[in-house]
């Protein structure tokens, strides 16, 4: 089983940057992958960011040019650094794992943007 604790959220004016980390309970070398979710209130989860062993990252259209996703085998940690945000980034974000065809979930970080 894989344990996954969300931080970093909180409120921020848009044209800002959150940093969000999400530590893992094992070794993230051995967890394919990893990535960020997130949820709007009134609307379904959708993928933000997503990371594999190797290196391979893809992203989301909306947030493409502004997010970064990165992890720290090290320190079990991904990270997701959000940059030039804006108000409809905010929402709940989760950090989930994939491992052996199992996803792990976080409980989530509130990120708000206000204009």
């Amino acid at each position: 089983q894989v344990r996954l604790v969300e931080s970093g959220g909180g409120e921020v004016q848009a044209g800002g940057s959150l940093r969000l980390s999400c530590a893992a309970s094992q070794s993230i070398f051995r967890i394919p992958a990893m990535g960020w979710y997130r949820q709007a209130p009134g609307k379904e989860r959708e993928l933000v960011a997503t990371t594999i062993t190797g290196g391979s990252t893809n992203y989301a259209d909306s947030v493409k040019g502004r997010f970064t996703i990165s992890r720290d085998n090290a320190k079990n940690t991904v990270y997701l650094q959000m940059d030039s945000l804006k108000p409809e980034d905010t929402a709940v974000y989760y950090c989930k794992a994939r491992k052996d065809s199992l996803d792990y979930w976080g409980k989530g970080t509130l990120v708000t943007v206000s204009s």
